[in-house]
């Protein structure tokens, strides 16, 4: 799943691509699964474009290519989309020519802010939860009150 920074990123890095991916009235096909995977497999960002005979929106396009090849929106721009999947061929490329490395992200045991997020959430819960408590028991006690007053209206 890409964050909202690295899909900003290739975003960016998309602007300059030119469209190499067209899905015609026909949708997405085997074919265009294919030439899908293997640009992906080429050149990790690809942009594609849905002429207007297509019978399927930008969205729903980019979406089945997606799922088809296990890449990720980036966006949906018009009749443009642009995927995205991370691939070995295209990372050996780069650490041969002494390009950045692909970074893992670092997940640390303590998180403040996390930590602080959910003691909040959790504290705002209880409230909710002491809330819904006492308004329970107010209604139970006025109902309680009025079939009281119901008996003492039947008995007289």
């Amino acid at each position: 799943m890409l964050t909202s920074k690295e899909r900003a990123k290739l975003r960016a890095q998309a602007n300059e691509l030119e469209t190499t991916l067209m899905v015609g009235k026909d949708g997405v096909t085997d074919a265009v699964t294919a030439e899908a995977d293997r640009l992906l497999t080429a050149r990790e960002l690809v942009k594609g474009k849905v002429l207007e005979t297509a019978l399927m929106s930008p969205r729903e396009v980019s979406d089945a290519i997606c799922q088809a090849t296990g890449a990720e929106g980036v966006s949906c721009v018009g009749s443009k989309f642009v995927i995205w999947r991370f691939s070995e061929k295209c990372q050996q490329e780069r650490n041969q020519t002494g390009r950045a490395k692909r970074k893992e992200v670092p997940k640390s045991k303590s998180d403040p802010v996390g930590r602080g997020a959910r003691a909040r959430r959790a504290a705002a819960q209880k409230v909710r939860e002491q809330r819904n408590q006492f308004f329970r028991e107010k209604a139970i006690e006025k109902a309680i009150e009025r079939d009281r007053e119901r008996q003492l209206r039947n008995q007289k």
